[in-house]
């Protein structure tokens, strides 16, 4: 079995790469290259980058990387050579020329914006998955690692090869391409059905189920009210392993009785749904989460581990295949990704390459915990860091709130102590609810993350799903100066149904109210 444990290809890649033989840096003419900038340096190797550095002109953002970023955190530029911009010249319908595609200003400018992270970032903190930071185009870029017999590279997007890595300058980083990057504007359904040669199974799926409006989503477009999405997608291959070798197998295997597949109570809807997770999740999101239940839009989350040697989605439930070597003998009990396959990136999120037909499976409880991120706002709000004041409460679809202003605050500092750097805060007598995402019937113990430390803190009561839980809740004490945010727990709460639940917080003395997280953790 592939071991796939991110730390472990991070130093088998690299330990490949320093093997290899790379090409030699471009000559830059200046004894100390650190004292460059990202511009200076493509200036200084015209030869290599003119195509790009015309691009880059047009686009206007030349001087931007003359310049530091006002972050100070640096730049990364993925810098194609004149040959990749000739390729992609190339193989586009639309020019037939650098001088074509520089004509289309909108386009150029968009197309070297395309290429720029607005982040440092050093090959050695490459993910397996998406970069930590957006493109100047607002996009996300991913990352892969390939493994050949006699060499190892990173593609980016799955479509550009790095030729030469990590050439520090005074303002970022930059990263040689073999390819240029085609800015991606196709949606998962759009990708699925150009690519549906070996995903006919699954693109039939989708279409018959009616799935397929939602993952054909583009999150770029103006009035796009919707988040992103994860799709788990078996190839035929591994439905041919199963003896399904087209849309109407399946539908006998599933749903043999019920013709009604757009029906959300139907076994082939909520077997399709099943494989559709909210929110953008890559390989190394899986690897880095603790073991948890995803929401899917069916009416069960799925459960993945990514904390052993394998990503492991739904360990324990069904027995796949039983493998003998010799005389050791390995179960296969879950369901695995396709790693080479996945993380694709699209407009509508990210899609996964799994390695087994996935059925529903009656779920496992484990922890969960809620920061608000299930309201688009305070996903847009994440890209800068800053403090947010919420003037329209309709702005919000799963939190209410009255008596006081909302603020949400993202913190730039990577040290602060609240969870994933961020919170919600409040000051006065006030009120706020949260609709927070389904959890698996059964008993666990509720904690509120919330700032416990100043005395001009508010006094609170919690009540889940209308009834009150604990007592008073004094926020003056509990934190301390190094950390004044604390895990405060509340009490048990029984669920009884798989469904969506809500917090409210009320201030029985006014203050200040700095809430950061919801955890359950089951009994």
């Amino acid at each position: 079995m592939r071991k796939i444990k991110i730390i472990f290809l991070l130093v088998f890649v690299t330990a490949l790469c320093l093997s290899c033989e790379d090409p030699p840096p471009p000559e830059a003419g200046f004894e100390d290259i650190e004292d460059m900038t990202i511009y200076d340096y493509i200036v200084e190797n015209e030869d290599q980058f003119s195509s790009f550095l015309k691009i880059l002109e047009t686009g206007g953002i030349d001087r931007t990387l003359s310049a530091y970023n006002p972050e100070g955190l640096g730049y990364t530029l993925f810098l194609p050579t004149n040959e990749a911009i000739q390729k992609f010249i190339e193989k586009n319908n639309n020019y037939s020329s650098l001088d074509d595609l520089l004509a289309d200003v909108d386009y150029a400018s968009e197309f070297g914006r395309y290429h720029v992270v607005m982040l440092g970032i050093h090959s050695n903190e490459f993910p397996f998955g998406a970069l930590p930071e957006y493109t100047f185009s607002e996009d996300l870029l991913t990352v892969s690692f390939i493994i050949e017999p006699d060499t190892s590279y990173y593609k980016i997007n799955n479509q550009a090869p790095v030729i030469l890595q990590d050439i520090e300058l005074s303002n970022g980083y930059v990263h040689l391409l073999g390819e240029a990057l085609v800015p991606i504007t196709f949606t998962s359904y759009d990708w699925i059905e150009q690519n549906s040669s070996g995903l006919t199974i699954f693109k039939s799926l989708m279409d018959i189920t009616g799935l397929q409006e939602t993952i054909d989503i583009n999150l770029k477009e103006e009035n796009v009210d919707a988040r992103s999405i994860t799709l788990l997608v078996e190839p035929d291959s591994v439905y041919k392993k199963r003896g399904i070798n087209i849309i109407d197998d399946l539908v006998a295997l599933i749903s043999p009785d019920n013709q009604d597949y757009t029906n959300t109570l139907n076994p082939l809807y909520n077997y399709a749904a099943y494989h559709i997770l909210d929110g953008s999740w890559f390989l190394n999101d899986f690897e880095e989460n603790q073991p948890t239940n995803y929401i899917t839009y069916s009416e069960i989350p799925l459960f993945i581990n990514g904390r052993g040697l394998e990503i492991k989605i739904n360990p324990g439930k069904e027995i796949f295949d039983t493998v003998v070597m010799q005389d050791d003998t390995t179960i296969i009990d879950y369901v695995g990704f396709l790693y080479d396959e996945s993380n694709v990136i699209t407009q509508s999120g990210a899609i996964q390459f799994i390695n087994q037909v996935m059925k529903q499976q009656p779920p496992s409880r484990a922890n969960r915990s809620f920061q608000f991120f299930e309201e688009p706002l305070i996903w847009e709000y994440r890209e800068e860091a800053g403090e947010y004041l919420i003037e329209d409460t309709s702005l919000f679809n799963l939190i209410t709130w009255s008596g006081a202003d909302l603020y949400y605050v993202m913190s730039d500092d990577e040290e602060h102590p609240a969870w994933s750097q961020d919170y919600l805060y409040m000051n006065g007598d006030f009120y706020i609810s949260y609709d927070f995402p389904k959890l698996i019937q059964g008993k666990y113990t509720a904690y509120l993350g919330a700032e416990a430390y100043s005395p001009e803190n508010a006094l609170i009561q919690v009540y889940i799903d209308g009834k009150a839980i604990g007592g008073i809740i004094n926020l003056t004490t509990g934190g301390s100066s190094s950390n004044p945010f604390a895990q405060i727990q509340l009490g048990e709460v029984n669920f009884l149904k798989y469904e969506d639940h809500t917090i409210e917080i009320r201030s029985l003395v006014p203050g200040i109210f700095v809430w950061d997280y919801i955890l359950f953790e089951p009994l």
